[in-house]
């Protein structure tokens, strides 16, 4: 299964998200493709995710996160051992999105969405201070990320698999060109359970 999780004030129409979409129909998979609404509360956006996943299909699973997705994405992968594909993700978006508080429109559909205090303490509730089992990550950062440091990225995700964009943007216009990557990653054999050594 492919889980994409979109970024903040973003949805399933963001130019990535259909952009995978488009591909995968091509191959006759859609039926692995999962991308849903994100509600605006980190905590509910992560029990909807889960939700998503069927008991039997969770070791298989491969969760694609843009930005503040990247975040969740990150979130879930420490907490099912789930692949994370991470498309420029927020690192620490409690502090970048305390700018955001109030009323924010959203980027697709019209409409808006409205940031509460509580949701920057839900977002302090899912950091993962350090990441274990970097083979299971495949980091996308672009140097010209207009809204995110990739430096920040890098320093997050030691030892992880990573296509650096020299310049490009936050958007990751050129995302067509990594496609074939990330459906690559995403295909692999899920990664080994890890079991307590034996007493």
């Amino acid at each position: 299964m492919i889980l994409y999780l979109h970024g903040f004030r973003s949805s399933p129409e963001s130019f990535k998200a259909r952009v995978m979409h488009a591909r995968l129909a091509e191959l006759g998979r859609l039926d692995e493709w999962r991308c849903p609404t994100l509600p605006v509360s980190p905590s509910d956006a992560v029990a909807l995710a889960e939700s998503l996943v069927a008991d039997e299909a969770a070791r298989d699973v491969t969760v694609v996160g843009s930005s503040l997705g990247g975040y969740y994405a990150t979130y879930l992968a420490e907490k099912h051992g789930w692949r994370a594909v991470l498309l420029n993700p927020a690192v620490v978006p409690q502090r970048d999105l305390s700018h955001f508080l109030g009323k924010q429109p959203l980027w697709h559909g019209g409409g808006s969405i409205t940031v509460l205090p509580r949701h920057l303490d839900e977002l302090r509730a899912l950091a993962v201070e350090r990441i274990t089992r970097p083979e299971r990550y495949f980091l996308i950062a672009a140097t010209g990320d207009e809204v995110l440091d990739y430096r920040t990225m890098l320093d997050h995700y030691p030892g992880v698999r990573t296509t650096l964009i020299q310049g490009g943007d936050h958007a990751i216009s050129d995302f067509p060109a990594h496609l074939a990557d990330v459906l690559a990653f995403c295909d692999e054999a899920p990664p080994p359970l890890v079991t307590p050594a034996a007493a």
